[in-house]
C-alpha cells in the first residue's frame, strides 16, 4: 500500500509533462506580425522616393532588406547581361523560407531582447539611462545614411565604367524618370537636376570626377556640406521661379508657391480671411531674406532657408524619433521614467510601432 501514493504521484507527473509538452514553446506576441518593406521597384524610381519609404529602426531587420533589394538590382542591372551574383556566406534568416518568419520568431528574434541590446547604442549623449528626442533621431540619422551610402556604392558601381573608382559626366547616365521629366519640360528648361551643372558643383575638389562621397551629393543634394552645391540648389530654386528671367526673385515671385514652403507656421500662423492677412507675414519673412533691402531675393540670399525647401535626413530622423516619443502608450516609458520600450519598424515610417506594453525593463 507503501507504493500507492508513490505510483499516484508519478502518474501526476506524467501527466503534468505531457500537457507541457502540448503547450505552445514560444509566448503570444504583444504586437502584430512584423512586416518586411516589399523590394522596391529599382528600374524606375527616384532615389529621394527609395529613401523616403523608411529605413528599419533595427540594423538586423535593415540588413534582411538590404540584401532582398540586392538581389532585385542584381536582376535588374546584372543578370540580363549575363553576369550572375557572386556566392556569399548566407546569414542565420537565409534558413527560413521566408525572411518574415525569422523576425517573427520569438527565440530567434526576440524583440524585447533586440530592444535591450540596442539600447546603449542609442542611450550615448549623455549615457544616462534613459533615451531623448534627440538621441533617438542620432540613431534615424545613423541609420538612413548607412542605408543611403550603400545605394550610393550600388549606382556608383553601376555607372563607373571603366572601374577606377569614379564617375565622370560622360560615364553618368540619368535614370530613366529623369529622361522622361526632361523631355516633358524641355520648353521651358525646368530641369537641372541631371545637367553638366549639377555634377559639377557635387565636384567639391574640382578634378572633373566624382568619387564615392561626392557621387553621394551628387545623389542626394540636401544631405550635402559643400558650399558649391548648396549654392546649386539656391540657384535651381531661382530658375525654376523665376518668370521675368532676370535672375532673381520678385515678392510676387517669391509669394506665389516659395513663401508657403518656408513660412513657419507658429510664428506665421495666420487666418487666410483676406490679402491683406496674408501679405503682412509674407512680406515679413521677405524683408528678412532681402539683407540688401533692393526688393529681390537672390542666390545668396535664399540659402538661410534651402533647408526648408530641401528637408534634409536629419529633419526625416528628428520627426521620426518626435512622433515615436509623442505615442501615447509610449510617453510612460520614455524620458526620464524608464527605458525606452519601443520601435521595431515593421515596413516603413508610416507603419512605426510601439511594443511599449512589453513587460517595461528598467535601467
Amino acid at each position: 500500500m507503501a507504493r500507492s501514493p508513490v505510483l499516484i504521484y508519478l502518474i501526476v507527473v506524467v501527466f503534468v509533462l505531457l500537457l507541457l509538452s502540448f503547450a505552445p514553446k514560444r509566448p503570444n506576441r504583444p504586437h502584430r506580425r512584423l512586416k518586411l518593406r516589399p523590394a522596391a521597384d529599382l528600374s524606375d524610381q527616384t532615389a529621394r522616393d527609395r529613401d523616403r519609404r523608411g529605413i528599419p529602426f533595427d540594423p538586423v531587420i535593415a540588413d534582411i532588406e538590404r540584401r532582398r533589394e540586392d538581389r532585385e538590382w542584381e536582376r535588374a542591372h546584372f543578370l540580363p547581361q549575363g553576369h550572375a551574383p557572386a556566392m556569399e556566406a548566407q546569414p542565420e534568416w537565409e534558413d527560413f523560407m521566408d525572411a518574415e518568419d525569422y523576425i517573427n520568431d520569438e527565440e530567434r528574434f526576440n524583440v524585447t531582447d533586440r530592444i535591450v541590446l540596442l539600447f546603449p547604442k542609442i542611450d550615448v549623449a549623455p549615457a544616462d539611462g534613459f533615451v531623448s528626442s534627440d538621441e533617438l533621431a542620432d540613431w534615424n540619422l545613423r541609420q538612413v545614411e548607412k542605408e543611403v551610402m550603400h545605394r550610393t556604392q550600388r549606382d556608383m558601381e553601376l555607372h563607373d565604367k571603366n572601374h577606377d573608382g569614379f564617375i565622370s559626366f560622360k560615364e553618368y547616365e540619368p535614370p530613366s524618370w529623369a529622361r522622361r521629366y526632361h523631355d516633358d519640360n524641355a520648353t521651358d528648361d525646368k530641369v537641372g537636376w541631371w545637367k553638366e551643372e549639377h555634377f559639377n558643383a557635387s565636384d567639391m575638389d574640382g578634378d572633373g570626377l566624382l568619387n564615392l562621397t561626392e557621387f553621394n551629393d551628387f545623389l542626394h543634394p540636401a544631405d550635402t556640406n559643400n558650399p558649391k552645391l548648396i549654392h546649386w540648389l539656391s540657384k535651381e530654386e531661382i530658375r525654376e521661379r523665376d518668370k521675368d528671367k532676370d535672375g532673381k526673385l520678385n515678392f510676387q515671385e517669391y509669394f506665389n508657391g516659395l513663401f508657403d514652403l518656408i513660412r513657419k507656421e507658429d510664428v506665421y500662423n495666420v487666418t487666410y480671411e483676406s490679402d491683406s492677412s496674408t501679405d503682412a507675414p509674407a512680406k515679413r519673412l521677405f524683408s528678412q531674406l532681402d539683407h540688401n533691402n533692393d526688393g529681390y531675393l537672390s542666390e545668396d540670399e535664399l540659402i538661410p532657408v534651402i533647408g526648408d525647401l530641401h528637408p534634409s535626413e536629419r529633419y526625416y530622423a528628428k520627426q521620426q524619433a518626435d512622433y515615436v516619443i509623442s505615442e501615447p502608450e509610449c510617453v510612460p516609458l520614455v524620458g526620464k521614467s524608464s527605458f525606452l520600450q519601443v520601435i521595431i519598424i515593421d515596413g516603413s515610417s508610416e507603419h512605426v510601432k510601439c511594443v511599449c506594453k512589453v513587460a517595461a525593463i528598467r535601467f
